[in-house]
């Protein structure tokens, strides 16, 4: 049953290309992981290194994608391709933080600005708000990443630091910024005494 105040169920459709949509990820996608975050227009913008390896992602998505674990990972598919990929992770093993997850994303280049990163990130804040019961999503993203931090502002995501010399780049230490987003309905509709 939807909330009055709540979005609609997404139908994982983006309204710019209907040939767009959300599953879960499987260890089948190691492939298209490898492809898509070895291309020079993506890994400099992830924490990723040149030259994925399908064999490597292969044991990280057996990992990740393994009964009982409580990560979270969205695909985005045109056409049976993957086009993009999103994730919700613990942000540790204290008990204290089990409200809080860690979200990364990355859209293949040929479909960035088409409305994939958008699509994964309404997907992923549906399911952080409305079926995890998350209170926090946080997430790290390049300072000169304006693009993405625009997507992220679209989201309620707010801007809560600055990390100096977060990661190295192509020979530079680069800046970022620690960014959250507070669930704008926490436990609505929990009995209340």
């Amino acid at each position: 049953m939807n909330r009055p105040d709540a979005p609609a169920s997404p139908d994982h459709r983006a309204a710019t290309d209907a040939r767009l949509h959300v599953r879960r990820a499987r260890v089948a996608d190691a492939e298209a992981f490898a492809r898509t975050l070895s291309h020079p227009d993506v890994y400099p913008h992830v924490l990723q290194l040149p030259y994925g390896d399908a064999d490597q992602w292969r044991a990280r998505l057996t990992e990740s994608c393994a009964l009982g674990r409580a990560d979270v990972i969205l695909v985005a598919e045109a056409d049976g391709d993957m086009v993009g990929c999103a994730g919700l992770h613990p942000a540790g093993q204290s008990p204290r933080r089990r409200h809080v997850m860690e979200m990364g994303i990355h859209v293949d280049a040929a479909w960035q600005g088409r409305g994939v990163g958008r699509l994964l990130m309404q997907s992923l804040c549906d399911l952080a708000d409305r079926w995890l019961g998350l209170l926090r999503v946080e997430l790290t993203v390049y300072a000169d990443n304006h693009r993405a931090q625009a997507l992220y502002r679209r989201f309620g995501f707010e801007e809560e630091g600055r990390h100096r010399a977060f990661a190295l780049r192509d020979g530079e230490y680069v800046d970022a910024f620690a960014m959250a987003r507070l669930n704008p309905r926490p436990l609505s509709g929990f009995p209340r005494a």
